[in-house]
């Protein structure tokens, strides 16, 4: 019997944890969202561009070295707002000599308070690693890259998320059980990408009429009016739909900002990963990185 992506990530998951080996890249961290991100009344800290949070497994130095890595390209995304340097490969010899710029870390256990399995308890548990790195390499790096750190304040994103893992379609909101996974990946994305961002609650997505009609078929004012009273500043509209024959999410995304309107495409294999790549998109939208 087939299980339904609404239920499941199985499948998708499996994917990404494939590539993931591929690229030798470790997976990201759905992690609570720093503070800040998540209540759009609070700034972002400066100090919060410069951290970085992966997945490690075990404690070990090996493991360290690949998370303080996979930690600086992040950080060098999140302080610069440049999506387009992820996977880029001049940062290959910066990530080799990642713990150089390291100031402090800390783990924290992912299965904190669960017994211990195994070698779980040893070198196999995996642990959130954050690292915080020192503010002046980073900026010197992205000075020798090209790229302006972007230490302006941020507007907040007041975000719109409508999903359709087969004929049932929902949108997102900060309030409703339903769809606690999805709230949870994209409070997780703001923060990976240094995003402020908030989301409408199931009252305000009713009184636009969300509930009945497509976003696509609402009026943006109406839509921005749905987040305005809880700080949202500019407003990022999504619509992912599975692709049962790729097993992918195809989504498309629009960035309602300065009374322009742009759009662009993804596709990504979990709905996580599309939020990282479409938040990140309009962050590089925003820092001027067109």
């Amino acid at each position: 019997m087939r299980t339904h992506p609404a239920t499941t990530r199985s499948i998708p998951c499996l994917l990404a944890a494939i590539a993931a080996v591929v690229l030798l890249a470790l997976p990201a961290v759905a992690a609570e969202p720093a503070p800040g991100l998540a209540n759009a009344a609070n700034a972002i800290p400066p100090a919060e561009l410069y951290r970085g949070q992966t997945i490690v497994t075990g404690q070990g130095e090996t493991n360290r070295i690949l998370g303080f890595a996979s930690c600086l390209e992040d950080v060098l995304i999140k302080v610069s707002g440049m999506l387009r340097l992820a996977g880029d490969p001049r940062l290959d010899p910066y990530k080799a000599d990642a713990a150089k710029l390291v100031r402090d870390f800390s783990y924290r256990d992912e299965k904190g308070g669960k017994p211990k399995n195994d070698e779980q308890g040893t070198r196999d548990r995996s642990f959130i690693l954050t690292a915080e790195f020192d503010e002046a390499a980073i900026n010197g790096m992205l000075a020798k890259l090209g790229v302006k750190p972007w230490l302006a304040r941020r507007p907040v994103l007041g975000v719109f998320v409508e999903m359709q893992p087969g004929a049932r379609r929902y949108v997102v909101a900060g309030d409703s059980k339903e769809t606690d996974l999805q709230r949870a990946a994209l409070l997780a994305a703001a923060a990976k990408r240094g995003m402020p961002i908030v989301l409408p609650d199931a009252a305000a997505l009713a009184g636009v009429g969300a509930n009945e009609l497509p976003l696509a078929g609402i009026a943006p004012a109406k839509i921005a009016e749905a987040v305005a009273g809880r700080g949202g500043e500019v407003v990022l509209i999504a619509r992912l739909v599975w692709d049962d024959q790729e097993l992918r999410w195809n989504s498309d995304w629009q960035l309602d900002w300065q009374g322009r309107s742009q759009q662009w495409q993804l596709a990504a294999v979990t709905f996580d990963e599309a939020f990282r790549q479409g938040i990140g998109a309009a962050a590089q939208i925003l820092a001027g990185h067109q």
